[in-house]
C-alpha cells in the first residue's frame, strides 16, 4: 500500500512537471513571435516618425536576427550549464531570464534597447526549449516518453497562435509584453516544486571510456547533411515568419483597414498550421517513410511560396487560405525534421550531433533574416523578397533526394 502511493504521488510530480514545462515551452513560441507581429506598429512609435520601408527592414532585421542569435547562444550553452548545476536551476534561469526580459520591452524607449532585450529574450527561450525537452525525456516513463516531447513540441505552434490572440485583444503593442510575468513567476514555482532528474542526480548519463567523435568522416559527412536541411529549412520559415505581418501591413497601405487585425489572423494560422501538420507528419513518416515526406514537404513548401508571394497584389481573404497551406507544410517539415535528423546518428552520439545540427542552422538563420531588410530594395518588395528565400526549401529538397538514408535506423 505504501508502494503504491509513493507511485501515485511520484506520478503526480511528474505531471505537474510537465505541466510547467510545457506552459514555459508554449509562452516561448508566443514571445519569440510577438515582436515580429507588433513590428509595423512599434518601430514607428520608437522612432518618433513613420520609417520608409527601407529604414523599417532594416530594424525589423536587426530585431529578429538579435533574437535568433540568442536563442542559438542559448541553446548551445546553457545545455552545458545544466549538465554543470542541474535541470531544475538551469531551467528556472531560462525561463525567468525570457520572462524578464519580455517585461522590459512593455517600458523599451528606443530600438537599440529593444536590440538587447531581444538577444536575452531569445537566449532564455534556447535555453528553455532545450532543458525542458532533456528534463522530460530524463523523468518520464519510457513507454509514453516520445508522445509526451510529441505534445511538449506541438506547445510552440499553439503559443504562436496566442500571439496572434494577444494582437487582436490588445490595443496598444505594448500591453501584450506583460505576458512576461507569467514565465518570471514559473521560474519560482520550478525551483520551489519540481523535483530534479534522478539521472542527473545520480550522473549515470554514459560515462563511455571513449566518447565518438561527431567530427570523424562518417559523422562529419551527416553532420553536414543534417546542419544543410535544417539550416536551410529553417532560414526560409523564419524569414516568412518573421515579415509575413509586415507584407500583410502593406498589402493593406492603400485601404481603411489599420491591419491589426489581418495581421493577428494571419499569425494564428500560422501556428495553428504548424499544430496540425507536426501532429500530420508522424502519420505520414509511418505510411511513406521520412526520406520521401520530407520531399513531398519542401516541394509543398514552395510551391505555396510561389502562390502565396506571385498572385496577391492587394490584401484578400485567399491570403488567409494560402498562408493556412503553407503553414500545414511548414509544420510537416519540422515534425518530420525532429524525427529525421536524429537517425542519421549513433545513439552514443545522437543528441550532440542533434544538438550542433539544430543551433549551427539557428546561426545561418540570424544571419540570412537580417538580409531580409537589405533584400526588400533589391528585389522591390517584401513579398519578393520573401519569395526568394523559398530557394532555401529547394536547397534542402536537394540534399534530401541526394542523401542515401540506407543502413539508417
Amino acid at each position: 500500500m505504501e508502494i503504491a502511493i509513493t507511485d501515485t504521488k511520484t506520478q503526480s510530480r511528474t505531471t505537474i512537471a510537465f505541466a510547467v514545462c510545457m506552459l514555459c515551452y508554449l509562452l516561448g513560441g508566443t514571445v519569440a513571435t510577438l515582436m515580429s507581429v507588433n513590428l509595423p506598429v512599434a518601430i514607428p512609435e520608437l522612432l518618433g516618425k513613420t520609417p520608409s520601408v527601407d529604414e523599417l527592414g532594416k530594424i525589423g532585421a536587426y530585431l529578429n536576427a538579435s533574437f535568433i542569435f540568442g536563442w542559438m547562444f542559448g541553446g548551445l550553452t546553457l545545455g552545458i550549464v545544466s549538465d554543470k548545476i542541474g535541470r531544475i536551476r538551469t531551467l528556472a534561469f531560462s525561463a525567468g531570464i525570457y520572462g524578464l526580459f519580455t517585461l522590459l520591452t512593455v517600458f523599451v524607449a528606443n530600438w537599440e534597447s529593444l536590440l538587447v532585450y531581444r538577444f536575452f529574450t531569445g537566449l532564455g527561450v534556447g535555453g528553455v526549449l532545450l532543458i525542458t525537452t532533456v528534463y522530460i525525456s530524463e523523468i518520464w516513463d519510457t513507454n509514453t516518453r516520445p508522445v509526451a516531447l510529441g505534445i511538449l513540441a506541438v506547445s510552440f505552434p499553439i503559443g504562436i497562435v496566442l500571439t496572434g490572440g494577444l494582437n487582436v485583444l490588445f490595443g496598444n503593442w505594448r500591453e501584450s509584453f506583460w505576458l512576461g510575468i507569467i514565465p518570471i513567476l514559473m521560474a519560482f514555482v520550478i525551483v520551489l516544486f519540481l523535483p530534479e532528474s534522478s539521472s542527473w542526480q545520480s550522473g549515470g548519463i554514459n560515462k563511455n571510456k571513449e566518447q565518438e567523435s561527431i567530427f570523424s568522416t562518417i559523422n562529419g559527412k551527416k553532420l553536414l547533411i543534417g546542419s544543410l536541411i535544417f539550416g536551410s529549412v529553417l532560414i526560409g520559415l523564419w524569414a516568412i515568419f518573421s515579415w509575413l505581418p509586415t507584407w500583410v501591413q502593406g498589402l493593406l497601405a492603400n485601404t481603411s483597414s489599420d491591419g491589426q487585425k489581418e495581421r493577428g489572423l494571419t499569425m494564428m494560422l500560422l501556428g495553428i498550421g504548424g499544430i496540425i501538420g507536426g501532429m500530420l507528419s508522424g502519420f505520414l513518416i509511418k505510411k511513406i517513410g521520412s526520406r520521401t515526406t520530407l520531399i513531398l514537404t519542401f516541394s509543398g513548401c514552395f510551391i505555396a511560396c510561389l502562390l502565396l508571394f506571385t498572385t496577391n497584389s492587394s490584401f484578400t481573404p485567399i491570403i488567409y487560405v494560402e498562408t493556412a497551406l503553407l503553414s500545414l507544410f511548414f509544420g510537416i517539415s519540422q515534425g518530420s525534421l525532429s524525427s529525421y535528423i536524429p537517425t542519421l546518428f549513433s545513439t552514443t552520439i545522437r543528441a550532440t550531433a542533434t544538438g550542433f545540427c539544430f543551433n549551427i542552422g539557428r546561426f545561418f538563420t540570424a544571419t540570412a533574416v537580417f538580409f531580409v531588410g537589405s533584400l526588400v530594395t533589391v528585389f522591390g518588395g517584401i513579398g519578393n523578397a520573401l519569395l526568394s528565400f523559398s530557394i532555401t526549401f529547394l536547397i534542402a529538397l536537394t540534399v534530401v533526394y541526394f542523401t542515401e538514408n540506407k543502413g539508417i535506423e
